[in-house]
């Protein structure tokens, strides 16, 4: 394999639209914010966003790129079937199963602007318990409802996709079960703060079940109170704080994601 550690890629910003251009921003920044909250996995996994008047086309990483390197330009505009429309010029190519799960999402729920799949400790530890995520936080407790899926091997097989796009559903996060967290959002903010709060919800369950003792459940018409809450027009838009927060929080440490 040739060795690829140190490619220089060109800016694509004057060969986008405006519009692509602050998508891939917006999704280099989420890569940098699920590697800093410790949520990547190697080169694997995949934030995916769809390109703004573009439709059946969504930019990805690049095979082979670190989620702490990855930049505007480096990421790869894909159509939902994971044929290349504009390279990024890495030379890695795109993961297979990147499109397989985020295509079939993209292309059935128009809603959707990006999708986050993640294999983090807590995230794979829930996935594989009979009870799923329970409501025993504030934070369990935005997700009225969580889909789940399946085990079906690596994320390669077509056929798979329309199961997949069948048990997420209408829901914001799915649990893919022997396997690890899937969100969706409207924006890149919204599906990343979406990830954030399941992460912490799967770890503190882990916490909570690991002391092994008594749970304290919180009565039903808590959890549904609590939950209708969250939901849109109750409180404000999830991307108003969460998200400028987050880029000066990049600008302070490292700013090349905007490259």
């Amino acid at each position: 394999m040739s060795d690829l550690s140190q490619v220089k890629i060109p800016s694509l910003r004057k060969r986008v639209s405006a519009e692509e251009w602050q998508a891939r921003v917006d999704l280099a920044a989420c890569y940098r914010l699920v590697a800093l909250h410790g949520m990547n996995d190697l080169v694997y996994n995949h934030v995916t966003a769809r390109v703004p008047g573009e439709e059946g086309h969504v930019l990805i990483n690049a095979y082979g790129y670190a989620y702490e390197e990855v930049t505007a330009s480096s990421l790869v505009k894909i159509d939902f079937d994971g044929n290349v429309v504009l390279d990024s010029g890495t030379g890695y190519g795109i993961n297979r199963a990147g499109f397989v799960i985020h295509g079939a999402v993209h292309r059935a729920r128009h809603d959707v602007a990006c999708v986050i799949h993640t294999h983090s400790p807590a995230g794979m530890a829930v996935s594989v318990l009979k009870c799923g995520l329970l409501p025993l936080t504030q934070n369990a407790m935005f997700f009225g409802e969580v889909g789940y899926h399946d085990y079906e091997g690596p994320a390669v097989d077509l056929e798979e996709q329309q199961r997949l796009v069948r048990d997420l559903g209408k829901n914001s996060a799915m649990i893919l079960r022997n396997h690890g967290l899937l969100t969706v959002g409207t924006t890149v903010c919204e599906a990343f703060v979406v990830m954030h709060w399941l992460e912490k919800a799967c770890q503190a369950q882990l916490l909570a079940m690991a002391c092994n003792t008594e749970l304290n459940r919180p009565e039903p018409a808590t959890v549904k109170l609590t939950n209708e809450r969250y939901k849109p027009g109750q409180r404000r838009n999830i991307t108003e704080l969460e998200w400028p927060a987050m880029l000066r929080m990049l600008e302070r440490r490292d700013p090349s994601y905007k490259d």
